[in-house]
């Protein structure tokens, strides 16, 4: 069998996509599964080992005639006998229909002839089981796996060089934040206490594509004594998160990789994220929630309460 999901998002929808990849690949251990996810999530598949081939394709952008026509071939040469599609614009419904793939599943919506097998939405919040909703199109009914990785030996050699370059032997914490996300001022409150309290603890600072040079030179000009590690592809950071005692987070793409890697995980997100990146019960991992839509109004001491209580 030869199946194709189109999922919207970034890295971390990725992610949380990965338990219905390994439904799919038990169901079908002979099938052939690609996906079509924008360019900038391509990365995410480096620590997926279900699927076959990932097609880059931005469907946030305002495509062209010639950029679905080319699209059309290329999933007309896969050949795909089904497509499960979770949030994706009517315009590329249409090209799976042109396909004539014959079982095209997706959520049930005003265009719904387009879809062979819609499927009806469902209160879950929590992403994974959101997703894994939809593998009720192939009749498959099946409990939604818990987020597992599988990280690159070679991503896992360059943490272990990284932790001894960084003096980080006895163990270490991480945090990954960005200028836009929660302000400067907070994140130095917060690590002064770490500092204060537990003054053997490295505090290390991640810096990657999604993290922007200004924020790291604002954390250091206030805490000189940092540590910051540069992970240059998603195998690479999801070996360093597995390395550490502990990681606070405001970026997505850490926080599903903190799940996986079952890493202690304290969230820093808006009112509405933390249903959709926590299951129900999680021994590892705390959201703190703004009480605005703004990871900005949550203040250090209400951080520093929960982090305390470990």
């Amino acid at each position: 069998m030869r199946i194709l999901a189109l999922i919207p998002g970034g890295i971390s929808n990725q992610i949380y996509f990965f338990p219905t990849l390994e439904t799919l690949k038990d169901k079908y251990p002979n099938a052939m599964i690609d996906v079509m996810v924008e360019p900038q999530s391509k990365g995410a598949y480096r620590v997926c080992k279900n699927v076959d081939n990932v097609i880059a394709f931005d469907y946030q952008d305002r495509n062209s005639l010639a950029d679905y026509l080319n699209i059309l071939g290329i999933i007309r040469d896969g050949e795909y006998e089904a497509a499960i599609s979770y949030g994706v614009p009517w315009t590329v419904q249409l090209v799976l229909w042109l396909n004539g793939i014959p079982i095209r599943i997706g959520e049930s919506q005003e265009k719904s002839w387009l879809i062979s097998h819609p499927i009806s939405p469902t209160s879950e919040k929590y992403l994974p089981p959101k997703y894994h909703h939809y593998l009720k199109g192939l009749n498959i009914d099946a409990p939604t796996p818990k987020v597992k990785i599988n990280v690159p030996q070679k991503d896992i050699d360059w943490a272990e060089a990284e932790q001894q370059s960084l003096s980080l032997k006895e163990g270490y914490m991480l945090i990954h934040g960005g200028i836009d996300a929660y302000p400067e001022e907070s994140w130095g409150k917060i690590i002064t206490d770490i500092q204060e309290k537990q003054p053997e603890l490295p505090v290390v600072l991640i810096q990657n594509s999604e993290t922007e040079d200004e924020w790291i030179g604002q954390i250091m000009s206030h805490n000189s004594n940092l540590k910051v590690t540069a992970p240059s592809d998603i195998g690479k950071l999801a070996a360093i998160i597995a390395g550490a005692n502990l990681i606070l987070s405001t970026e997505s793409s850490s926080l599903a990789i903190a799940l996986a890697v079952e890493t202690y995980t304290i969230a820093l997100c808006p009112s509405s994220v933390g249903k959709q990146i926590l299951p129900p019960a999680h021994d590892n991992y705390i959201v703190v929630e703004s009480p605005t839509d703004k990871i900005g109004d949550i203040e250090p001491a209400t951080v520093l309460e929960q982090l305390w209580r470990i």
